[in-house]
C-alpha cells in the first residue's frame, strides 16, 4: 500500500514512534491529562447520572478483562470502555482537547486495553499520547481543531456538521499499539474504527429548547467501536484501509462540512497539536462560560461579596448564548444544569465548592440558588470576534456585578486553565483538582498513592498497580 495513503502513515506513527521521540512536554501533559480525566470519573459516580452508569455496568458485565474505575468491577474491554467513557464525560469537567471532547473518545479503550495487556506506566503514556495526538491531528482534518487550518478552508455552505467521530482514530490506533497487533491488523483496526464510530450530533444539541442527557454524544458508545474494531482485527477481521480516501471516504460519508486530509500527516512527529489550546476545566459546566466566569469570580472574591448582595449579573461571552439549549432555565436534569449560564453563576455567586456538588440535588434544588437565577442576563461580547481572529486561544469575556450600589466590571481574555496563557494551570493546580474529585470515592492513603503514581507514571510497572489505587 503506498505511503501516501494517510491511514499507513498514522499506523506507522502508532506503532514505530519510540519513548525516546516524546518530548518531555508531551510526556508531562499526557499524565496530567491523565490525572484529570481519571478524576472526573470518580467525581462523577458520586451524583445521579454517574450511579445510573454504574448500574449499567452490572447489567452488561462480561468477561473480566478490564475496570470500572473507583467501582473496581471487572467487566469486559468493552463495557470497560463504555462506562469509564460516559463517566469522564458526565461532569463536563474534563480537560477540553482540539476544541472539543477528544480525549474522553480516546482514553476510554487505551484504559481498557493497556489494563488488560499488563501495560506499564511508560506504554500507557506513550499509547494516551498517539492515541489523543492521531484524534487532534483528524480533528484538524475535518477543522475542529483551531490549529490556524480553517483560515485554508471555505466557508460551508447551511449548518455545521460536526463531532468527535473523528477521535476513533485515536482510540483504535492506540489500542493496537498497546495490543501488539501488527502493521496490517492496525490497518484493518483503524479502518474498521473510521465505520463503528457516532454520527455528527453536535449540531442537534438543543436544537429544539429542551436539554436531554446524552447532549451531543455519547463517547463511551464510540468506544466500543474501536474496542470491537480492535478485537476483530486481532482475529483476522478486515476493515477499510483506505477510509480516508479524499474523494468519498471518512470525510464524505460521516457528512463533516469540511475535509482536508492532507493537514492530517503534516509534520507528524515533530509537531505535536493535542496539546494546542488545551483547556483543563477549573468548572464542572460548558466551556463557554469559564472566562466569564472566572470574571465574575475576581469581583466577588476581591469585593467579598455575598449572593444576597447581589442585584445583577450581565455576562458578556461569545455569540449564540442568546440561543437554545443556553436559553433554558429549566432544570429536568444534569445536562440542563451544565448549559445554564444562569445557574452556573447562581451557584458561584452561592459559593459551592466546584466540582460534583455543582450537580448534587441539595444544590440543583437551592431555593435560593433558583431564585437568584433571575438576576443573570447574558449576551454576546461585541469584540469576542476579532480578539478571537488574531489569537485562537483568546476567549475574551466580561462579567458586571451591581451591588452596594455600585457596578463591578473584570473583562478578561484567556480562561483559567489554558495552556500557552498567563492562565495555565499549574501540576499543584491539577492534584489538588484531582484530590477533591477523589474524596468522595477513595480514601486519602489512595489519593495520595493514586496521585503519586500519576506524577510518576513512567516509573509505574504494570497499571493494575494505578487501577487498585483508584478503586475503592
Amino acid at each position: 500500500m503506498p505511503d501516501e495513503n494517510p491511514l499507513v502513515g498514522l499506523a506507522k506513527f502508532a506503532l514505530e514512534t519510540k519513548w525516546s521521540d516524546l518530548p518531555p512536554s508531551i510526556i508531562h501533559e499526557t499524565k496530567m491529562v491523565l490525572m484529570d480525566t481519571i478524576g472526573c470519573v470518580l467525581g462523577a459516580q458520586t451524583i445521579d447520572k454517574g450511579k445510573e452508569y454504574l448500574a449499567l455496568s452490572k447489567r452488561l458485565g462480561g468477561t473480566p478483562e478490564a475496570t470500572v474505575i473507583g467501582a473496581g468491577d471487572k467487566v469486559s474491554l468493552s463495557t470497560a470502555a463504555l462506562i469509564n467513557g460516559e463517566l469522564m464525560f458526565t461532569l463536563d469537567f474534563h480537560p477540553i482537547m482540539a476544541n472539543s471532547h477528544d480525549e474522553t473518545y480516546v482514553l476510554p479503550t487505551v484504559l481498557a486495553c493497556a489494563e488488560s495487556a499488563g501495560a506499564s506506566g511508560r506504554e500507557l503514556i506513550m499509547a494516551s499520547a498517539l492515541g489523543c495526538e492521531i484524534s487532534s491531528r483528524l480533528a484538524r482534518a475535518v477543522l475542529r481543531h483551531p490549529a490556524g487550518a480553517a483560515s485554508r478552508a471555505p466557508k460551508p455552505v447551511g449548518r455545521l456538521r460536526t463531532g468527535n467521530a473523528h477521535s476513533n482514530f485515536g482510540a483504535a490506533g492506540a489500542g493496537a499499539r498497546l495490543l501488539k497487533l501488527d502493521m496490517e491488523k492496525t490497518l484493518n483496526a483503524m479502518g474498521m474504527a473510521g465505520h463503528l464510530c457516532m454520527v455528527l450530533t453536535y449540531g442537534r444539541w438543543g436544537a429544539h429548547g429542551y436539554n436531554y442527557m446524552s447532549k451531543y454524544g455519547i463517547p463511551g458508545w464510540q468506544s466500543t467501536g474501536a474496542v470491537m474494531a480492535l478485537l476483530l482485527a486481532e482475529m483476522g477481521y478486515t476493515g477499510d484501509q483506505y477510509v480516508l480516501d479524499a474523494e468519498n471516504g471518512f470525510g464524505y460519508f460521516t457528512g463533516y462540512s469540511y475535509w482536508q486530509p492532507e493537514l492530517i500527516m503534516e509534520d507528524i512527529g515533530k509537531t505535536w497539536w493535542f496539546p494546542y489550546r488545551l483547556h483543563y476545566k477549573p468548572y464542572p459546566c460548558c466551556g463557554a462560560f469559564h472566562c466569564a466566569l472566572d470574571c465574575f469570580y475576581d469581583i466577588v472574591q476581591q469585593n467579598n461579596l455575598k449572593a444576597e448582595e447581589i442585584e445583577h449579573v450581565s455576562v458578556y461571552l461569545r455569540g449564540a448564548m442568546n440561543s437554545k439549549p443556553f436559553t433554558g432555565k429549566e432544570l429536568e436534569n444534569i445536562s440542563a444544569a451544565q448549559f445554564s449560564p444562569p445557574y452556573v453563576f447562581s451557584v458561584a455567586a452561592h459559593g459551592v465548592t466546584r466540582g460534583p456538588e455543582w450537580h448534587d440535588k441539595a444544590t440543583v434544588r437551592n431555593p435560593s440558588i433558583l431564585k437568584f437565577m433571575d438576576k443573570v442576563s447574558v449576551q454576546q461580547h461585541p469584540d469576542y470576534e476579532a480578539h478571537l481572529a488574531k489569537d485562537p486561544l483568546n476567549a475574551l469575556s466580561k462579567c458586571e456585578v451591581t451591588a452596594r450600589g455600585t457596578t463591578f466590571m473584570v473583562e478578561r481574555e484567556h480562561r483559567r486553565g489554558t495552556l500557552g496563557t498567563e492562565a495555565a494551570p499549574t501540576e499543584e493546580d491539577l492534584v489538588k483538582k484531582f484530590r477533591h474529585n477523589a474524596e468522595r470515592i477513595l480514601t486519602q492513603e489512595k489519593i495520595e498513592r493514586a496521585v503519586n503514581m500519576l506524577i510518576k507514571l513512567e516509573e509505574v510497572e504494570n497499571i493494575s498497580e494505578l487501577i487498585h489505587q483508584v478503586t475503592q
